[in-house]
């Protein structure tokens, strides 16, 4: 089995580090999982969306996520943010500090990425 890169070199990640309510952890997953599966989430959609995005929970702390996903087009990533921000989703009231940006990503320009050939000649 070859491997695959993580991500493309030109790309970007969007990095959301948040937690949720004491005690809500399973709870988030549960309700996130609801509505990022379904055919309402305008994300799955977008044809800038390379890679689809992962959720993440801190092995040490059960109400600390990340949620990591791969754009070709941050500015686009940033408009269907603000449609999902007027659908009022369940899963975004458990999160904590949602007035003070709490569910706001960091975006990273992806400036390396092991290159197709080297991946394939270490898996040989």
């Amino acid at each position: 089995m070859s491997l695959v890169a993580l991500a493309t070199k030109g790309n970007y990640f969007h990095v959301y580090d948040f937690r949720v309510k004491p005690g809500t952890g399973d709870e988030f997953i549960e309700k996130f999982d609801e509505f990022d599966y379904s055919d309402g989430n305008p994300m799955h959609k977008s044809p800038a969306q390379v890679k689809d995005g992962v959720l993440c929970r801190d092995t040490e702390d059960p109400d600390h996520f990340y949620l990591i996903g791969e754009w070709s087009d941050i500015e686009v990533h940033a408009k269907i943010r603000q449609q999902l921000a007027a659908m009022n989703l369940e899963f975004v009231t458990l999160i904590e500090d949602l007035d003070k940006g709490a569910f706001v990503p960091t975006y990273a320009e992806i400036v390396s990425s092991t290159p197709q050939s080297v991946l394939d000649s270490a898996a040989e």
